[in-house]
């Protein structure tokens, strides 16, 4: 009965694809409340491809080409077009009509845009999910140079931009990892250079390629691949550290081949991790860096920071400010740490930064410790209380004048070196917050200025005198932070690493689990340890999120969050998140009642409000899952028993401060319905 079901279920699921392929719209928001990770049809597909890139109905680019295959290179073009057909293992009829296409739109884009091809370039590996599609020669060079103008980043070279890049977010989530592979003087283009130039293409299958492709165009974004990259990266971390005494080359060799690792049913958890990544990063990292995508043929600009010298990843000072002024529940805030010396600091400072004089390390390394300590302790307590100068990651400030930011240098390595993450700079330093609010004209007595520039006296300085060159304050508290906060210090030591959300209020009492007899243990990612798999707890899958969840539009009935908490029928209030398919993240809130699970998502323009997104019934639940390294993340499955087995109806995801605590409580309200239900 359930294959029956299955199968009504995906005729469905096919027309309502085809139906809006074929209207001749280019909603891809459509589109997106459609597909899922499964198998598309190729017809269906190459239409859904050629939506995404933007290419549809476009002409014959190739009609004003002479044809001739007359480059230098030919050669080298001829057999790698030929080594990819031949892992096609098509027909050599088929084979033919394949290479000629393969080597046409190569040597064309070549002439067009004026490139050498060299051995190196990933591009046959580019047109390998392409040619999946069965397009004619116009539509597979169409996708093919739209591909290579939006989602190949420039400079996509040995040593090249982007790498440099990926190592700083690298360093940004997984410092301990990026420390190791930098002792080992591995760089990311020495294994992930065919990764980023073919968009996985180079190492996994064709399906989990396309698979991979199908989401990934339609989130259009291209920065979105150097999240994936960490996340493959992340699932190979405990493998990677365990071989400290193998040669820098077997590393990149095992480091090279763990895209080929992926199978089709892991691309919504790849997405979905990376997504979350990518919310807990500065949006600088895309904002500073929009020039390495595009069809711009001019080079960097020289005042672009040399990525490859750059200590931490540089924030812009703009990020910093809006941040925090907005006191986002969601994405990035920062606990600023000013590193100047204490007379600047005094003279004029950003009203939320603490203080840490990096001319103590070497002058009074004693002290330096105990400030660090407090530094820890302070961002902690901030948290905790929700302050406005609160935020998990650190971003350090200095001048902005490189002779004397040398100590702020030595500062952030000492950071980095003890693995410490979410570590960042401000870019330009203080020089570049005086200039960017001197740009928002907003100095004066009767402007917002004097809200983000004080002294140490209590004052508000002055964009000419904050920099300490003139009137240093009258110099009482040199160190008074440092001290108000050394002072306040507790004895007990400081957690570096704490969880990502570890201060919103969980009174819920932890119960014994419940073992369902339909529970499996998931099945991990082939030879190695799995990015989601067992924990202590728990018992976890890798199940990919039901198609059959329900829609956004559905059941839209909009309510006072607050008096839906206060209902004397609700047992359990949870906050959290609501983690779609594609990734994305809705603030929102699941009651508890005797029977029930609601989710009610917060509305952004409306505060205090949000839609009834789900009602479910406890005595529905079928499995409760989550994943050993991100606990969090949790997944719902609602559904039937019957003699054919377990009818999933429903799957709902939920990011979870304390998920373990929420979970039990859940399980413990289930046991009580279906107790009541045995007992009736």
């Amino acid at each position: 009965m359930a294959d029956a079901v299955e199968e009504v279920l995906q005729g469905s699921w096919d027309q309502d694809l085809a139906e809006a392929l074929d209207s001749g719209g280019s909603d891809m928001e459509m589109e997106r409340g459609i597909i899922h990770v499964q198998e598309l049809p190729a017809q269906q597909r190459a239409k859904l491809w050629k939506i995404a890139l933007n290419v549809a109905g476009k002409g014959d680019s190739l009609s004003s080409w002479d044809g001739l295959l007359d480059l230098p290179e030919q050669t080298l073009i001829h057999n790698r077009s030929q080594q990819l057909i031949d892992q096609l293992g098509v027909s050599e009829e088929e084979g033919i009509d394949m290479v000629s296409d393969v080597e046409a739109v190569i040597t064309f884009y070549c002439k067009s845009r004026n490139i050498t091809f060299t051995p190196e370039l990933s591009w046959p590996h580019l047109l390998k999910p392409l040619l999946g599609l069965q397009l004619p020669r116009s539509d597979l060079y169409n996708c093919f140079y739209a591909i290579m103008n939006k989602y190949i980043p420039r400079d996509c070279v040995a040593k090249g931009r982007p790498f440099h890049l990926y190592r700083l977010l690298l360093q940004y989530h997984e410092p301990e990892l990026c420390s190791f592979l930098d002792t080992k003087k591995i760089t990311p283009d020495s294994y992930a250079i065919n990764w980023l130039g073919s968009l996985f293409a180079s190492h996994c299958t064709p399906e989990v390629t396309q698979a991979v492709w199908d989401i990934y165009l339609q989130q259009a974004d291209p920065f979105l691949v150097f999240f994936l990259m960490l996340i493959i990266l992340v699932n190979a971390k405990d493998n990677v550290l365990t071989q400290e005494g193998d040669s820098k080359e077997d590393i990149i060799k095992m480091l090279e081949e763990s895209p080929a690792l992926l199978e089709a049913e892991d691309i919504e958890d790849l997405f979905s991790l990376a997504q979350y990544y990518y919310s807990k990063t500065p949006l600088s990292l895309r904002k500073e860096n929009q020039n390495l995508f595009g069809s711009s043929l001019v080079a960097l600009k020289e005042e672009d920071m040399d990525l490859s010298q750059a200590l931490c990843l540089p924030v812009s000072v703009p990020e910093i400010l809006q941040a925090n002024q907005l006191m986002q529940q969601e994405g990035v805030r920062f606990f600023v740490v000013d590193c100047r010396p204490a007379e600047q600091y005094n003279a004029g400072h950003l009203s939320t930064a603490f203080h840490l004089d990096s001319d103590l390390m070497l002058q009074n390394p004693s002290e330096f410790a105990l400030s660090v300590k407090s530094l820890l302790e302070s961002q902690k307590q901030s948290l905790e209380s929700g302050s406005v100068a609160s935020g998990e990651h650190l971003c350090f400030m200095g001048s902005g004048r490189e002779e004397e930011d040398m100590y702020m240098n030595m500062v952030l390595a000492h950071f980095l070196q003890k693995n410490k993450e979410y570590v960042s700079i401000a870019k330009g330093g203080f020089m570049a917050l005086q200039q960017h609010l001197a740009d928002m004209n907003v100095e004066g007595p009767d402007t917002s200025y004097l809200h983000w520039i004080v002294s140490t006296s209590g004052s508000h300085s002055s964009l000419s005198s904050a920099d300490g060159e003139s009137s240093p304050g009258d110099g009482k508290g040199v160190k008074s932070l440092v001290n108000k906060m050394t002072f306040a210090l507790r004895s007990k030591s400081v957690n570096v690493k704490e969880k990502m959300i570890n201060f919103i209020e969980n009174t819920s009492t932890p119960v014994d689990r419940h073992v369902s007899s339909s529970d499996r243990v998931g099945k991990p990612y082939r030879g190695v340890k799995p990015v989601f798999s067992i924990g202590d707890e728990e018992e976890y899958d890798t199940d990919e999120i039901d198609s059959s969840s329900m829609s956004d539009d559905d059941r839209k009935e909009i309510v006072n969050v607050q008096t839906w908490i206060n209902k004397p029928d609700v047992k359990h209030h949870i906050t959290c998140n609501e983690v779609k398919e594609t990734g994305h993240m809705f603030p929102s809130h699941l009651l508890i009642t005797a029977t029930h699970m609601y989710c009610l998502r917060e509305i952004a323009s409306r505060k205090g409000f949000a839609y009834i997104q789900s009602r479910q019934a406890l005595n529905s639940v079928v499995k409760i899952t989550s994943k050993k390294k991100h606990p969090e993340l949790i997944t719902f499955k609602f559904g039937t028993n019957n003699a054919a087995g377990v009818e999933i109806s429903a799957v709902e995801r939920y990011l979870i401060p304390n998920a373990g605590d929420a979970t039990k409580v859940i399980k413990q309200q289930i046991m009580k319905v279906l107790d009541a239900l045995e007992s009736s």
